[in-house]
């Protein structure tokens, strides 16, 4: 793939981070209640969080490792959130994002999470796409299962993130129950 692909959803279009990004990224990612969340993201969030981002996702993408969208509102291509595929051996990926919490509970992320469900099994011939949610976050989980995933496992203190262990709680949805 050459170029980074552009997706557009009914309400969404998600596309490549830019670095004129960077204010919307660091006023949306600043958040306690995004970070506690997240595995990824820091509290406080600063300018330099939202560089390193844009270029994790450019240089995933030139190497094949990530898939990093900007989620961005149709009527106003304004930033408000994140998506991405991780890509992983054996044709699988694993799906991770945030949305900024002024956009909590509109369906949007269940929205653009299809959209690269879609993404995955079509355009990278993708066998296997998995996500993973804090157990302190069933709303996550509400979205993966709205998505057609379905629960794999619990890991038990699995990740460690602000001086706490936390529970993971995996989702995955295979190329056959997708295509049914």
């Amino acid at each position: 793939m050459e170029n980074f692909p552009a997706i557009e959803t009914q309400r969404l279009h998600l596309t490549a981070l830019r670095s004129d990004d960077i204010p919307q990224i660091i006023r949306h990612a600043n958040n306690k209640h995004i970070s506690e969340f997240t595995m990824n993201i820091p509290f406080p969030y600063a300018e330099k969080d939202a560089v390193y981002w844009i270029n994790q996702a450019n240089e995933g993408f030139k190497n094949g490792s990530h898939f990093i969208f900007g989620i961005r509102q149709k009527h106003d291509s304004h930033f408000i959130g994140g998506i991405g595929l991780t890509m992983e051996r054996y044709f699988r990926a694993e799906i991770g994002y945030w949305i900024a919490q002024p956009y909590w509970n509109k369906g949007l992320m269940t929205e653009a999470v299809k959209a690269v469900i879609q993404f995955g099994f079509q355009k990278l011939s993708l066998n296997k796409i998995t996500c993973s949610h804090f157990d302190k976050n069933p709303a996550s989980g509400k979205v993966m299962i709205n998505c057609g995933m379905t629960k794999e496992g619990d890991f038990k203190e699995h990740i460690y993130k602000n001086s706490a262990f936390h529970n993971l709680i995996i989702y995955g949805l295979t190329r056959k129950d997708y295509e049914k």
